[in-house]
């Protein structure tokens, strides 16, 4: 059986890719902070579908306990990587404490690259991995009132995309999987349910998102972006002016008056 890694397991896109995963019998390693949350979701996932669950408690904004898990990782090969954790930020960013925009850094970009550098290798050799990296449609975007998530999804968007290039005839492919807005914890931490894109809408489930990112790591392909509102918005950019699409996003993304 083949072993996938997903960070960001407890709850929302990661816990559901790994139903999914277990559901196709694949063994799992799950990272997240949150130790009580993992070792129930590695119970009923053994029990109920007869795959082997490893659980590493482990805060990926910390240098030092990406290393433990990579250092863990050396006897264990990975077949695919799933790196779902993530989080965000709402309000200015000068208003936003330092200490939050420098582990949204750590988290979804460092330890995400980290990683994939630390996991690759092995899958070249191998001749067959895949990873999946949950970027945002908000990569495509400048984002006022998030300006350090949207750059981080940036990142992983286009990192994804060139390492994906890079990789072509060696049996690995990466995927950058670009949802919108999706109903999960996501939403309560980051405070984004106060913005106008959020608020009063019906989101896509957290679920679905993962079904969707699944197939589309299964088949390779290189962005993946569920819903049509979600790729209208990814080629904003490139069909109207800079400036507008800012403003655009801007107003979206302000918290109502009251």
């Amino acid at each position: 059986m083949k072993t996938a890694l997903i960070t960001g397991a407890s709850s929302g896109i990661g816990l559901e890719l790994a139903h999914i995963f277990a559901a196709h019998k694949t063994n799992l390693v799950l990272v997240a902070r949150n130790q009580t949350q993992l070792q129930l979701l590695a119970q009923e996932l053994e029990h109920k579908y007869g795959v082997q669950v490893l659980v590493c408690v482990k805060d990926l904004s910390k240098t030092n306990q990406v290393n433990e898990l990579i250092t863990e990782l050396k006897n264990t090969p990975i077949s695919y990587l799933i790196n779902n954790a993530g989080f965000g930020e709402f309000g200015a960013f000068n208003e936003t404490p330092w200490q939050k925009n420098e582990d949204q850094i750590a988290v979804n970009v460092t330890a995400l690259t980290h990683l994939t550098h630390a996991l690759l290798p092995n899958m070249v050799a191998q001749k067959f991995g895949k990873i999946l990296n949950v970027a945002s449609v908000a990569g495509f975007l400048p984002g006022p009132n998030m300006a350090v998530y949207y750059a981080t999804k940036a990142y992983v968007l286009h990192f994804s995309e060139a390492i994906a290039y890079e990789l072509k005839n060696t049996g690995v492919t990466v995927t950058a999987l670009c949802p919108g807005p999706t109903s999960s914890a996501f939403m309560e931490r980051s405070g984004m349910g106060a913005s106008k894109l959020i608020k009063g809408r019906t989101l896509p489930t957290a679920k679905s998102v993962a079904t969707y990112g699944y197939a589309a790591m299964q088949k390779g392909k290189a962005v993946a972006i569920p819903g049509l509102g979600n790729y209208l918005m990814s080629i904003l950019p490139g069909i109207s002016p800079r400036q507008l699409t800012n403003t655009v996003v801007g107003m979206l993304q302000a918290k109502p008056k009251n």
